[in-house]
């Protein structure tokens, strides 16, 4: 029974890949005894239209500090919706499986022991708003949320063919229209929040719809997110070191103390006048005492007096003062 020439066409060209992916979930279903059901009906439960993601928009469009992460998810889930719910669902008018009149699609759905579902089958809606609404988280928190969202979004998707509740190809319709949605609401985002703070001096209105906190007027504290990071202390390479440093203090290179000068002991007196020794290479000293002195080298002060050839030791005269 088809109800529409869409409808039709997709029962046609899809009919391979939709029996391939439920005769395999139908299998684990019947090997496992029905262990997975309780847990496949309460991840559709928290997809049921959507509400988790409105909830959560909600508390986020309240709080200054997460006002645009709640207003992507709630217009991502709000185009998945009306791309889903309103435009296609009733326009393709898709039977669900165990509606089709495909009497082993029926047994299998009698065997898992789901619900009814109202409302048509393509696409999946569930899907949608999952799918939507963590495709916003992910645009707006940053890469990380990726991996997470794309887990949440495969169980959403499997839990829906395992309860015979959609067709393979009504999920996979649902996963690539809440990703569209959620791009769409990512570049509204983007544009709103730039012109509410273009004008957010000029109009009190932009100023009110960006400023505005509900902690503000509760009578009880709560977070309001993380606490900024102290800065730290830089080594002399560049790098940091990891100790959080005061504003406004800043150190003073250490300099090593300086080395005191040796303190040389005052030699005494006595030692002025003693005589000074002229030390000289042996061949030096030999050629000079065999050579006689004259008046032509006898008036110098280093000149030895008469009858101390042979000394070693040169005496000083009376009036000499030793120099230091």
């Amino acid at each position: 029974m088809y109800t529409t020439a869409a409808a039709l066409w997709l029962d046609t060209h899809f009919a391979g890949f939709d029996h391939l992916f439920l005769s395999v979930q139908h299998w684990f279903a019947d090997h496992l005894g029905g262990v997975l059901t309780p847990l496949m009906r309460v991840i559709t439960f928290l997809g049921e239209k959507g509400w988790p993601f409105f909830l959560l928009a909600l508390v986020f469009i309240l709080l200054a500090d997460r006002r645009d992460l709640g207003v992507c998810i709630f217009g991502a889930v709000c185009c998945g919706a009306l791309i889903t719910n309103i435009i296609l669902k009733d326009n393709v008018a898709r039977l669900r499986p165990y509606e089709s009149g495909n009497v082993e699609y029926e047994l299998w759905w009698m065997a898992v022991g789901s619900p009814l579902e109202d409302g048509f089958s393509f696409p999946s809606g569930h899907v949608t708003a999952c799918a939507a609404g963590l495709t916003a988280i992910s645009l707006m928190k940053g890469k990380k949320w990726i991996a997470p969202s794309v887990v949440v979004v495969l169980l959403m998707m499997i839990s829906r063919n395992y309860l015979m509740a959609h067709y393979p190809s009504d999920v996979a319709a649902g996963l690539f229209i809440g990703v569209f949605s959620g791009f769409v609401a990512w570049f509204i985002t983007l544009g709103i929040f730039r012109v509410l703070k273009r004008y957010r001096r000029k109009f009190a209105f932009c100023g009110f719809l960006l400023d505005f906190d509900i902690r503000d007027i509760l009578p009880f504290n709560l977070p309001r997110g993380r606490k900024a990071k102290e800065p730290t202390a830089r080594k002399a390479d560049g790098g940091e070191s990891g100790k959080p440093v005061s504003a406004g203090r800043r150190t003073a290179p250490v300099e090593a103390p300086a080395k005191e000068a040796p303190t040389v002991p005052a030699a005494p007196a006595a030692a002025e006048h003693a005589p000074v020794r002229e030390s000289r290479p042996a061949p030096a000293a030999a050629a000079q005492s065999a050579r006689p002195a004259g008046p032509a080298r006898g008036g110098g002060r280093h000149a030895l007096p008469e009858g101390a050839a042979g000394s070693s030791k040169a005496k000083a005269p009376s009036n000499y003062q030793g120099k230091h």
